[in-house]
């Protein structure tokens, strides 16, 4: 079974960055990859996605600060934010999905017993 592990997240000030990275243990044929991020009292909500023709999409409260990638040589999804805020205080969490990324950014998060999901990494960011 391949697993997901994020590093990455910390703390930092309001308008400083982060980049979140999402190491995979092995190969896996699933559609697209993704961030996702679950704040405190709410909903997990997908942020950004790619897929495997490297076209990518966001959410519309990170376009333009928030840039998703992918190492093929490293296996590993990465996250880089910029200009952070405060309401981007949650856990992120990365994933492989059988979901294209059209379905991915929409709530509720789709489900498959097939997707791999990460453990999850904290960012605070504090104003």
């Amino acid at each position: 079974q391949v697993q997901l592990a994020e590093s990455g997240g910390g703390s930092v000030q309001a308008g400083g960055s982060l980049k979140l990275s999402c190491a995979a243990s092995g190969y896996t044929r699933h559609r697209s990859m993704a961030w996702f991020r679950q704040g405190p009292g709410n909903e997990r909500e997908g942020v950004a996605c790619v897929e495997q023709d490297s076209s990518t999409t966001y959410a519309r409260s990170v376009k333009g600060r928030f840039t998703i990638s992918h190492d093929n040589a490293k296996n590993t999804l990465f996250l880089q934010m910029n200009s952070l805020k405060p309401e981007d205080t949650a856990t992120y969490y990365c994933a492989k999905l059988i979901w294209p990324c059209n379905r991915v950014l929409i709530r509720p998060v789709p489900k498959d017993d097939s997707d791999i999901w990460g453990q999850g990494t904290l960012v605070t960011v504090s104003s």
